[in-house]
């Protein structure tokens, strides 16, 4: 197990330890329909003092390194903090609700989803909505203008429009908050929704 399998490892031991996550990006987004290659795991973390050291005992050195005192110091000041897994040659990275404040609205209306690991066997973990992850898409897009983003919403909002979700995107949402970062980012949702109803209809 490589990447994936050692973020399932993370999410399985915040799960047990009791620490506030939510999931984002292309990997919170599989769980909506998303399917390519490769997804980044984005995990967003609320620890408190009771989980640092909590965490740390989950992964033990030698083979781990997960220090409790960066945990605790990438929380005070709001800096992306990582544990290490030296034998499969891998880091999972967890960044600390205080960096993304912009994340608090999506991190109190996160839901449970049901995600599969590079074995296929399914588990359970928290998810932002997919309006929320959507929104997130918005942003990063916004601000760096990766073709990846409109091309991932697009396929959410394909499968939704499809009837293929469980979970339908608020559409009036994600609108509204597009509006909030800018004119182009409206735009370009706007773009997206009508490009998903059309391909709905050929179907």
């Amino acid at each position: 197990m490589g990447l994936i399998g050692f973020y399932v490892d993370v999410i399985k031991a915040l799960d047990a330890i009791g620490a506030p996550y939510m999931i984002v990006g292309a990997f919170g987004a599989s769980s909506y329909g998303l399917a390519r290659a490769t997804f980044d795991v984005d995990i967003i973390v609320d620890l408190h003092e009771a989980h640092f050291t909590a965490l740390a005992e989950r992964f033990p050195p030698p083979r781990y390194y997960a220090d409790p005192d960066q945990m605790r110091e990438g929380t005070a000041l709001g800096i992306m903090f990582n544990l290490i897994d030296s034998e499969r040659g891998t880091k999972a990275d967890l960044v600390p609700l205080s960096r993304e404040p912009e994340y608090v609205r999506a991190f109190n209306r996160r839901v449970r989803r049901s995600f599969q690991d590079e074995q296929g066997a399914t588990f359970e973990a928290w998810c932002a909505r997919p309006e929320d992850i959507i929104v997130g898409k918005l942003v990063a897009w916004n601000e760096g203008r990766s073709k990846k983003h409109p091309a991932d919403i697009l396929a959410m909002l394909q499968f939704d429009f499809a009837g293929l979700s469980d979970m339908h995107v608020d559409l009036d949402y994600v609108a509204e908050s597009a509006r909030e970062i800018g004119d182009e980012a409206s735009r370009l949702w706007e773009d997206l929704v009508t490009k998903a109803r059309s391909s709905a209809r050929a179907e």
